[in-house]
Order: C-alpha cells, then sequence, then structure tokens
C-alpha cells in the first residue's frame, strides 16, 4: 500500500492510499483506496486475497462509518438521538471487534443500563449497525441483537378528556386552537401539523405527507356532499384578514407561521393557566390531570374517539391496526351492562 501527501494552498495536509499493483500487462498501477486508513487497509485485503487485519473490524470503525454514511439522510431529530445512543454504545463496544460480539453481550449490555427505554432504543440502533456492517463487508456473522429480549415498555395511557381539553383551550390564543383543533380533526403529529400549507389543499382534500412514515394521506374536506368539520376549521381559518402570505395553515395575528418552539410554549403556558384556574375552584384532580396533558396526548385523543378502530388507523396512517389498538386506545371499549 502506498500514501501519497499534498500540501493544499490553505496549509492543510491531503492524504490518500493507493494499492501497488500491476494490470494483466505487467505494468505498474495505482489502484485508488481512498483517504481513509481503515478502509484503506480492508480494500487492500481484499486485493490481494487475505484475510483484512483484525483491527479493521472494531465497532470504532464501525460506528464511524455509519455517523458518516447514514446519519446524514436521517432527520435532525432522529440524528441527535442516535447521537446520543451511539455515545452510550460507544462506552461499552467501541474497543471490541464486531465478529466478537455476542448475544449473551447484548443482553448483558440491556440489564446494566439504568434507562430501561432509552435501552432498547439503543440496542434497536446497534442491530441496524450491525446490518449495515454486514452489507459493507466487516462480518458474515448473523446479527446478534436478534432474538435478544427488548425492556417491557408500558405505552403512555393518559387520555385528554373533554374537561381537561377544554380548561385548556379556553386558555389558548387563537394560534393554539387552531393548531388543537387542527391535530384533533387530522389526527396527525404535531411536525406533520404544523407542516400543512395551504397549498395542501387540492381537488376537495388536504394532502399530508407525514414526516416519520413519508406515508401520504388524502383527508377528505367534505363527505356526500356535507362540508366536514376539518372542512369548516380550514375555511375560516384561511378567511381571517390578516392572512396574506397563503403559505402554513396555522398562523399568529401577525401571518407568522408556528415553529415547535413556539408552539410548546403556547401550550404550556395555557395548560398552566388553565390549571392555576381550576385550582381557585378547588378541583385539585382536574389541575394534576391538565398538568399531564401534552400536546402529543391529541394525536391519541382522536384515535379513541374515532369509533370504527379501522377508519381510525387508516387517519393516523398505520399500516396495522394493532399499533393503533396498543397505543393509541386509550379508552376503553363501549359495552352495554348486564341490564
Amino acid at each position: 500500500m502506498l500514501r501519497r501527501i499534498r500540501l493544499r494552498k490553505d496549509g492543510t495536509q491531503w492524504v490518500s492510499y493507493y494499492y501497488n499493483g500491476r494490470d494483466e500487462n505487467g505494468k505498474r498501477i495505482e489502484t485508488p483506496l481512498g483517504s481513509d486508513l481503515n478502509e484503506a487497509k480492508r480494500k487492500w485485503a481484499e486485493l490481494e486475497c487475505v484475510a483484512p487485519p483484525a483491527d479493521t473490524g472494531l465497532m470504532s470503525h464501525i460506528f464511524d462509518r455509519y455517523i458518516k454514511a447514514i446519519l446524514p439522510h436521517k432527520a435532525r431529530s432522529t440524528q441527535k438521538d442516535n447521537h446520543d445512543a451511539i455515545r452510550q454504545l460507544r462506552k461499552v463496544f467501541d474497543s471490541a471487534p464486531i465478529d466478537a460480539i455476542t448475544p449473551q453481550m447484548i443482553a448483558g449490555y440491556r440489564d446494566a443500563r439504568s434507562a430501561k427505554i432509552r435501552a432498547n432504543r439503543e440496542i434497536a440502533l446497534l442491530s441496524h449497525i450491525f446490518n449495515m456492517a454486514r452489507e459493507w463487508g466487516y462480518t458474515t456473522k448473523e446479527n446478534p441483537c436478534r432474538g435478544v429480549r427488548k425492556n417491557k415498555e408500558e405505552p403512555r395511557d393518559f387520555y385528554a378528556d373533554r374537561d381537561v381539553w377544554n380548561a385548556v383551550y379556553h386558555c389558548a390564543p387563537m394560534e393554539l386552537r387552531d393548531a388543537m383543533d387542527l391535530a384533533y380533526l387530522t389526527g396527525q403529529r404535531p411536525g406533520d401539523v404544523l407542516k400543512m400549507r395551504e397549498s395542501d389543499i387540492r381537488d376537495g382534500a388536504l394532502l399530508v405527507k407525514q414526516g416519520k412514515t413519508k406515508k401520504f394521506l388524502r383527508i377528505m374536506l367534505d363527505s356526500a356532499g356535507v362540508r366536514s368539520e376539518l372542512g369548516k376549521l380550514i375555511d375560516r381559518i384561511l378567511a381571517r384578514s390578516h392572512r396574506i402570505n397563503r403559505g402554513p395553515i396555522i398562523t399568529t395575528p401577525q401571518d407568522q407561521p408556528l415553529s415547535k418552539w413556539t408552539l410548546r410554549t403556547r401550550f404550556e403556558s395555557a395548560r398552566s393557566t388553565a390549571a392555576q384556574h381550576v385550582r381557585l375552584e378547588n378541583r385539585e384532580d382536574l389541575a394534576l390531570r391538565i398538568e399531564q396533558f401534552q400536546f402529543r396526548d391529541i394525536r391519541p385523543k382522536a384515535a379513541s374517539e374515532i369509533e370504527n378502530i379501522h377508519e381510525a388507523s387508516k387517519l393516523l396512517g398505520h399500516s396495522e391496526r394493532e399499533i393503533t389498538e396498543k397505543v393509541y386506545r386509550r379508552i376503553g371499549e363501549t359495552v352495554k351492562p348486564t341490564r
């Protein structure tokens, strides 16, 4: 293997590696191996038809390549979560050869982590990293994460009933009320609600592309020739005199779009005010329920209040009805008494 070093105009060094070989006629040729020494060693071993050096299969190199090649293609929030997870995984697996990692080690990592739910997410990410490592040729072994039990997770079961909803809604500014109504009537995630634009309204439907799943939905604004509550809500919002830019559906009275941070602060402020008001009425139980209310609970509220589970699953964009029923339906099935 050859190493070439050149000095750039800015004073930094350019380094690259080459395979010193010969073509079919015996003429010497240099095959580029890239600027990453670890990958260069692996490519050199492949060209030499020998096993790559043991240190090229260390998890530290695989983590580095995953961060460089895979993370940039994920959503920004997912990138942050993955960086945090890899930081934890490195503490245990960074210096380990990939072929030395066993299911028992994964289970040991799971049991040693104090943050049990985070451990589940970290193991899921490690499983994907192993799958990518297999594609890249670092190992031919089975994924050691496969079959390892996850820590038990209890889905969030908070349900925003009418009293909780009305208390917060009464204290909310106009743009927050619009966001709450739009989130409830569409059953979409907060980020997707904020991205809905006037231009997404076409052919009598609100077009939605879900940020998490990339799934497309057409939420109809009319039903059998009658305007739906969602259609009426959008009509009211778009008819306001302050709307000039014809951009996002949810805007402030100054026609400025709401960011996730603004939505969060508006909601927390309304929730805090609502809890204070009901405490003055000596309704402590309601105040405690109000304080548990989060904007993300609106999506499960929508799923819970649609009687037909199949329709609820379709609105939420779930491919499996079980997810809707297990995670998002937060009120019991309506049944009749014995008599």
